[in-house]
């Protein structure tokens, strides 16, 4: 009788996953035919240099105002005197509305040469179009969007300098005053004159690891309001020369209604600069459980994410890490984080892989946030080393059980995003305006992957924009609460994350079988509350604050 009474319980428990999985969407490579012609060229010509390993990021972006995503793809360049016969600028590709792209690089002005890694999206100046930041080694740029599919470079009038080795970066609106703020992740003092010579065999120059260089401080730029911009990070308390960061993510996560900060290091402790409210942080990653993992060890951080993933109303987060060191998923409790990851199934599938772009995002939305990470090596003879590790490496999609935990579905979800390949940035946005979230993996010095959502909207679905007045234009840092039978979702509007990328910032709801929204309370930044109710699913909606 227990036998027979153990089998039952062993049925239920797993009927759900299974009828769950087999329900899944498909994601489609459709690179090809979306007409994406673009290689990332890291300028490698054998002599190893350590940017090369690093891979660029990718961006999805409405630049015309036309209601449709585009795509931003950033891209390094050739090393002096060394021709690899490869691209050597960033690339803009317009959506033309029927499933394929047009490379309008060079008539937006963007063809820039320039050794690019980051890029962020967003409206600094207010005026309605989305503008772009692309962090380099050694040359960060600012585009302003002049409105007519042009963009203009600004950085030496907005006062921008980072001479570092910029890598992830987000803009936010730190001090509240509707204006964003920009905040740039440096990675370690490196240059071809202080270059190392490491082996892995002994024999060979390898790619050295971070350790053997030190460490660079990140960059916080306060908007003036007037189109130029201050350095505050000394004063602001966010200038830490040892950190050697990859990843950063602007979240909430004492629900203050400020913007702290996360910065994802690799081989350095993580910090978490809490934001006091009167202009200056205070880092309390140690304090919080996320300077370390669980055998107090700074892992090789890369990219990050924040999201509500159990429904719990506070945002938790995702880190990739280096091949032999799991995921992290920092559970929220409030004032301080616990890792989930070896008990919510991301831990262990995740060991031997090198992750790089992550984000919390529902796929097949059933109203609960999944996870997916672009992975890859750094080392290209990896494999001569470590026999269970490879250079180019699967993906992970992990799919929620209700919170609970998660489990892989990444041979669930069709043949295509499923292959290795060697992954860095990556972000989701709906190309086809279909409702669901698409993805874009960048590789490096290899091709962009587009993967179409196909069957994500079999559910209901609702997507929400929103549009500030007296907050910043892109409603950045704001928060909603998206009630309906299937439970209540929040979300926040965000620039950055990932790896260096950035993804469509208009809000992904799932309602799974719900038809209607009954509340959703969007929580602008600065305190204002607004209520809108019995909203229809299966649309995209604008939410515009009131003055």
């Amino acid at each position: 009788m227990q036998r027979i009474l153990k089998y039952l319980y062993l049925l239920f428990l797993f009927i759900p996953i299974q009828l769950t999985q087999a329900e899944l969407p498909r994601f489609t490579d459709i690179t090809d035919i979306s007409g994406l012609n673009f290689n990332h060229n890291n300028g490698a010509f054998g002599e190893k240099y350590l940017p090369e390993t690093m891979g660029s990021g990718c961006a999805f972006l409405d630049y015309n105002g036309d209601g449709w995503m585009d795509i931003f793809l950033v891209n390094c360049k050739d090393w002096k005197g060394h021709n690899t016969g490869k691209s050597q600028t960033p690339a803009l590709f317009h959506n033309q509305k029927d499933g394929t792209f047009k490379d309008v690089t060079n008539r937006a002005g963007l063809d820039v040469n320039v050794y690019g890694m980051g890029v962020a999206v967003g409206d600094f100046d207010n005026d309605g179009d989305d503008d772009i930041y692309l962090s380099c080694l050694n040359d960060d740029k600012l585009f302003r969007n002049n409105g007519n599919g042009t963009f203009k470079d600004v950085t030496e009038e907005a006062g921008i300098t980072n001479p570092g080795f910029g890598t992830s970066c987000a803009w936010f609106d730190y001090n509240l005053d509707g204006f964003l703020d920009l905040y740039v992740a440096n990675y370690v003092e490196w240059t071809i004159e202080n270059d190392i010579y490491c082996t892995l065999d002994g024999k060979n120059k390898s790619y050295c690891t971070p350790e053997s260089y030190s460490g660079q401080a990140s960059k916080l730029f306060r908007n003036r309001g007037d189109g130029t911009f201050v350095d505050v990070s000394r004063i602001a308390g966010v200038s830490d020369p040892d950190s050697k960061s990859l990843g950063v993510c602007i979240l909430d996560y004492n629900a203050d209604g400020l913007p702290d900060i996360f910065e994802a290091n690799d081989t350095q402790p993580n910090k978490l600069y809490q934001n006091n409210g009167d202009g200056t942080f205070i880092e309390v990653g140690m304090i919080t459980g996320v300077a370390f993992n669980e055998n107090g060890i700074a892992t090789g951080a890369m990219g990050v994410d924040a999201g509500d993933f159990d429904n719990s109303g506070t945002e938790s987060l995702i880190i990739g890490n280096f091949s032999n060191e799991m995921i992290n998923l920092y559970k929220n409790e409030g004032d301080f984080f616990i890792d989930d990851a070896p008990i919510a199934k991301l831990g262990q599938p995740s060991l031997l892989t090198l992750t790089f772009g992550c984000f919390f995002f529902d796929f097949d939305f059933d109203g609960k946030l999944d996870v997916f990470t672009t992975n890859g090596h750094v080392e290209t003879d990896i494999n001569l080393i470590q026999s269970k590790v490879t250079y180019p490496q699967r993906p992970h999609l992990f799919h929620n059980l209700d919170g609970a935990g998660f489990v892989e579905v990444i041979d669930k979800v069709g043949n295509d995003l499923s292959k290795p390949v060697v992954g860095r940035g990556t972000a989701y946005g709906d190309i086809d305006n279909d409702g669901d979230p698409d993805i874009l993996v960048t590789t490096s010095n290899g091709p962009v992957h587009l993967y179409r959502n196909d069957g994500g909207n079999n559910h209901n679905w609702l997507k929400i924009k929103l549009v500030g007045q007296q907050s910043n234009r892109n409603g950045i840092g704001s928060r909603i609460k998206v009630v309906s039978n299937n439970g209540t979702q929040t979300r926040t509007v965000r620039s950055g994350s990932s790896y260096c990328s950035q993804s469509e910032m208009t809000l992904f709801l799932g309602l799974k079988n719900d038809i209607i929204v009954d509340l959703i309370e969007v929580n602008w930044q600065g305190g204002k509350t607004e209520i809108v109710k019995d909203v229809k699913a299966n649309q995209e909606i604008t939410i515009e604050e009131r003055r």
